[in-house]
């Protein structure tokens, strides 16, 4: 089975930066698209910003400017550069993958979360 471990969360002030780290591991064959996504007390899961085995990109509107995402293909790891983080974007944040593994399939994995918290 294909496991997805984030690092990286803490604390920070507001106008400060995080860099997580989203490592792949297991008999992994491929990966497609990788995104992460965060959960906040209060509000649903959403999208934060989300990459193609490709390279192509998209983000949430409320981190378009200061979050960028990207993967490093050869080592099976994703991240998320965050800077001028805000109090809102306090949440526990998820790495999800494709990844096609033991099986011909492409499987749906999550992460444990890993938690940024934003505040003076």
């Amino acid at each position: 089975q294909v496991q997805l471990v984030e690092s990286g969360g803490g604390l920070v002030q507001p106008g400060g930066s995080l860099r997580l780290s989203c490592a792949a591991s297991g008999s992994i064959f491929s990966i497609n698209t990788m995104g992460w996504y965060r959960h906040a007390p209060g509000k649903e899961r959403e999208l934060v910003a989300r990459i193609t085995s490709g390279g192509n990109t998209n983000y949430a509107d409320s981190v378009k400017g200061r979050f960028t995402i990207s993967r490093d293909n050869a080592k099976n790891t994703l991240y998320l550069q965050m800077n001028s983080l805000k109090p809102e974007d306090t949440a526990v944040y998820y790495c999800n993958a494709w990844v096609r593994g033991a099986t011909s399939r492409y499987l749906e994995v999550w992460g444990q979360g890993t938690l940024v918290t934003v505040s003076s």
